[in-house]
């Protein structure tokens, strides 16, 4: 054996006790720890708005976030689904979910993002008109769903939070994907 090759099993307790100490020192730094994020009466998703809406969805209820491929429109399709687009050598449907929802399609802007939703028989990405992330609401919050869950929102969204003076409502996109019209996208 090399005299020069170090004794490895001896500085593996060392190296462990060093790790250990980084990830106590680390941890201690953490704006959020996970016991405060999962805090009972603290409800989080991802924020949107769609319109004049703010809306959030739950983090299970959306995939991804992508932005918009170019899309290939398909013949005979209901007017609200844009086309497909390919996202990693797959071909998702692509739906404007304010079309679908209000009658008015989304304006296209540089930068667009759609959600990436699951749904029984393959993915479906939804548009949105504006992406702010991660949002957090308390249920000391919760305020009548009302002002939002107008028209076809009504089916999609059953509480709001408000927040910094605006409304935000919670916006059911499993509930979304599970509507019959919705699934049924020929004209």
């Amino acid at each position: 054996m090399n005299a020069a090759a170090p004794d490895l099993a001896a500085s593996a307790p060392e190296a462990f006790a060093l790790l250990a100490d980084f990830e106590r020192r680390s941890l201690a730094h953490v704006v959020g720890l996970p016991e405060q994020l999962d805090a009972p009466g603290l409800w989080r998703g991802v924020g949107y708005r769609v319109g004049r809406r703010l809306l959030a969805s739950a983090f299970d209820e959306v995939v991804e976030i992508l932005t918009m491929p170019p899309i290939t429109p398909v013949p005979g399709a209901q007017p609200w689904m844009l086309g497909v687009g390919n996202v990693r050598g797959a071909l998702l449907p692509i739906v404007d979910l304010r079309q679908f929802l209000e009658g008015e399609r989304s304006a296209p802007q540089d930068g667009q993002r759609m959600l990436l939703v699951r749904q029984p028989g393959g993915d479906v990405a939804v548009t949105i008109d504006a992406l702010f992330g991660q949002r957090s609401f308390l249920e000391q919050d919760q305020v009548p769903a009302d002002p939002i869950a107008t028209g076809r929102y009504a089916h999609f969204v059953d509480r709001a939070y408000a927040q910094a003076g605006a409304v935000w409502g919670v916006f059911s996109l499993d509930r979304l994907v599970r509507t019959p019209e919705f699934r049924h996208a020929a004209a």
